[in-house]
């Protein structure tokens, strides 16, 4: 798809705005410095910042003889950004000024049986009050609310057009959300919300080529392409959980055979423990508390539990390795709430499967590591979501 110049000067402001929160205070002349963007270009974008209330001027700096140059910073008590990561088994909810540091968060957890629509909107709507109110911040301050919900969503239209876990089709997620709270609502997926966090503020940060791999109860791989997310012609570019690792194996959530997803998924780790030692009594609980319980087992050295993790390793690293031949990216990132469980664990082994499928050029140029992002990295993507939309041209 062709860019436009709309989109051109989205990505522009949204590469100043990174660089911004990054480095504040700086000068208009080190942001056109740093982004590679003409003074001109960089002075008409901070002058609608400003004007928006998003930057804010905080003094002078010496410039070597001439004139003092101006600083600028993110007017971090200017308004408020929230972010939601819903998945299959919690629904986690933070609160950010516009600096986007945290101010509040919390946490509900889902039962199996808590899978139909109007549950799910009941709990996020729960959260958002909650952080808003631990925090005390004014209602009146939320620039928007970014919700990150697990499968194919449709961005625009604001509807979650498929959950596999939860067998939803066409839920018209943003109508019913908009219902219980009086905020531009923002709706995306896990694979953008994961990848343009670490674009602004993790290990993706300066760099062009990016590839985040989503280890939860879903698997994905959000991808970014010279620095932009790559969304793909429906928003469903990413999908890497749903493509094929073993021929005829495991059935999957979405109705296919032997996806990546029924292998380095949370069932799919579970699954390979109960082939392991099918007596295990880790597998009489629910999910994550089986993968914590699998962590601390892998602490102790047990045996099962070693087994498991160097099998799931070797699955991942193929899998892993076909992305680093597909894509050449410059880093791989493991994210989600599994990865930040096992990953240490998972690193070793992934690394040596994956050097024995990637081609080595490729792989050369490749890091792989952990999300190094402190808090919950999809609810930071999606509330950076709600500060680019509030920020686009049909919101001004």
């Amino acid at each position: 798809m062709k860019r436009t110049s709309r989109d051109i000067r989205r990505a522009n402001r949204n590469e100043l705005l990174r660089y911004v929160i990054a480095q504040s205070p700086v000068s208009r002349q080190e942001l056109a410095a740093a982004t590679g963007l003409s003074l001109a270009t960089v002075a008409n974008l901070v002058g609608e910042l400003l004007e928006r209330g998003v930057l804010v001027e905080v003094g002078f700096e010496d410039s070597d003889g001439g004139r003092p140059r101006g600083l600028i910073a993110m007017k971090a008590d200017g308004g408020a950004l929230i972010g939601v990561d819903v998945a299959e088994t919690y629904i986690h909810v933070e609160l950010f000024d516009l600096a986007l540091r945290l101010l509040s968060r919390a946490e509900e957890p889902l039962s199996a049986s808590e899978n139909r629509p109007e549950q799910v909107v009941g709990h996020i709507a729960s959260g958002v009050r909650t952080v808003l109110a631990d925090a005390g911040v004014d209602a009146g301050l939320v620039f928007g609310v970014g919700v990150s919900m697990p499968g194919q969503v449709e961005r625009e239209g604001g509807l979650s057009v498929f959950a596999p876990n939860w067998n939803w089709h066409e839920v018209p997620l943003r109508e019913m959300l908009a219902e219980q709270l009086a905020f531009p609502i923002y709706l995306d997926n896990p694979l953008m919300a994961c990848t343009v966090a670490e674009l602004w503020f993790g290990a993706a940060r300066g760099c062009d080529d990016v590839v985040v791999v989503n280890l939860g109860t879903g698997v994905g791989a959000g991808i970014a392409v010279a620095g932009s997310l790559y969304r793909g012609a429906s928003n469903t570019a990413g999908e890497w959980g749903h493509t094929t690792l073993v021929l005829d194996g495991r059935a999957c959530h979405c109705g296919a055979m032997g996806c990546v997803e029924a292998y380095v998924g949370a069932l799919g780790i579970i699954n390979t423990l109960r082939e392991v030692d099918p007596d295990s009594g880790i597998l009489s609980v629910d999910q994550t508390t089986a993968i914590d319980a699998l962590a601390e087992a892998l602490a102790k050295g047990e045996a099962a539990a070693v087994e498991t993790i160097k099998r799931t390793a070797r699955y991942l690293g193929v899998a892993v390795g076909n992305l680093v031949n597909l894509i050449n990216p410059q880093v791989i990132v493991l994210s989600s709430w599994v990865a930040a469980r096992l990953g240490d664990a998972l690193l070793a082994g992934m690394r040596e499967a994956v050097a024995e499928h990637a081609l080595p050029r490729p792989l050369e140029h490749t890091r792989i590591m952990l999300c190094p992002i402190a808090t919950n990295p999809v609810s930071l993507g999606a509330a950076t979501f709600a500060l680019e939309g509030a920020l686009a041209p049909n919101r001004s």
